[in-house]
């Protein structure tokens, strides 16, 4: 039977209902603490929990939390808050992109992958194989040792670049999606290497239609985007509200050539709110329920300008589009 695992169990695709795909809710990432960027510290789960209500009393239901281990998770912070606000939150094993992997880690994090002082020389030294078991009882057992299961794994590429160490998080990453038929979750940096990524994940044995690869946004080329969606993989638009990179328009335009190329079912859309200044009640920003209260709006009327039916399409978005794509394939 098809299922999507979050915090605290199991469900049907159908249960999710509205889903954004990628966001951040609690989470103290090394990198950033040891750079002393505090912009990057979603760390006072109070004001975390008021944003996810403001997305709940908009008409949220589910939230792909992306918090992977190398970005300082705080994983019962997360459960807790899923727990009070009865928004469904999935969870996420793996790792992000390799420059994280540098930081000085505390002694928690460090015990937990075996003493290890930062979490390059872990994945340096350690197998695939050893990985792999990590990650997989991570989906099967519990996040960092609790019972809190993941319902995605997560892999990570450089900008323009992608390093042997990160290919060997992909090779763990396919396994894991081959053995708990988890789906898969990819970091671009800036939109690039996507389809080499495709490329190595196929040569594993991992579909491309079981992988979503983000930040689609950072880098709006029309041709690039056909050819990923044409492998099956889903295109994730999760930079939504972040007009330093582009006006809101112009991404809405870009999303509605797709849709009329015939790729509206490979589309997600997600705001990666993973700054205090993009959250409201830690830094005044436009919020976790932005995206219904603010993008869904402007798309409406964008998409019926366009001949499009509107509410078709927000449906398969943030409905259809990320149930499939969260849903355990073997």
């Amino acid at each position: 039977m098809s299922f999507v695992r979050t915090l605290f169990g199991d469900i049907k695709p159908e249960e999710m209902g509205f889903t954004l795909a990628h966001e951040h809710i609690v989470c103290r990432p090394p990198h950033w603490i040891w750079k002393n960027i505090s912009d990057l510290l979603l760390d006072d789960p109070e004001k975390s929990v008021l944003d996810v209500e403001d997305y709940k009393n908009a008409g949220g239901r589910t939230i792909v939390d992306a918090t992977a281990i190398d970005y300082g998770r705080d994983v019962k912070a997360v459960a807790e808050i899923s727990g009070k606000t009865g928004i469904t939150i999935i969870g996420t094993a793996g790792f992000n992109k390799s420059f994280l992997w540098e930081a000085p880690l505390d002694h928690r994090l460090s015990s937990l992958i075996g003493g290890y002082p930062d979490f390059r020389s872990w994945l340096t030294s350690a197998s695939v194989e050893k990985l792999t078991d990590f990650v997989e009882d991570e989906v099967e057992k519990g996040l960092e040792g609790t019972a809190y299961k993941a319902g995605q794994v997560k892999f990570g590429t450089g900008y323009n670049t992608i390093s042997p160490l990160e290919i060997k998080t992909i090779e763990v990453a396919s396994a894991v999606h081959l053995k708990t038929g988890a789906p898969i979750h990819a970091h671009t940096e800036a939109g690039t290497m996507a389809l080499k990524q495709i490329e190595i994940l196929k040569a594993c044995g991992v579909e491309p239609k079981n992988a979503s690869i983000g930040h689609m946004d950072r880098n709006l080329d029309l041709w690039y985007h056909r050819k990923i969606a044409e492998t099956g993989a889903f295109i994730s638009f999760d930079g939504i509200g972040k007009i330093k990179y582009h006006p809101e328009s112009t991404l809405i335009h870009h999303i509605i050539a797709l849709i009329k190329d015939g790729f509206q079912r490979r589309i997600l859309i997600s705001g990666d709110t993973a700054r205090r200044s993009y959250y409201r009640h830690y830094g005044y920003g436009l919020g976790l329920d932005f995206s219904i209260t603010g993008w869904i709006p402007q798309f409406r009327e964008m998409a019926a300008e366009a001949g499009l039916d509107a509410e078709a399409v927000l449906y398969d978005f943030f409905v259809r589009n990320p149930a499939e794509c969260m849903t355990f394939k073997k």
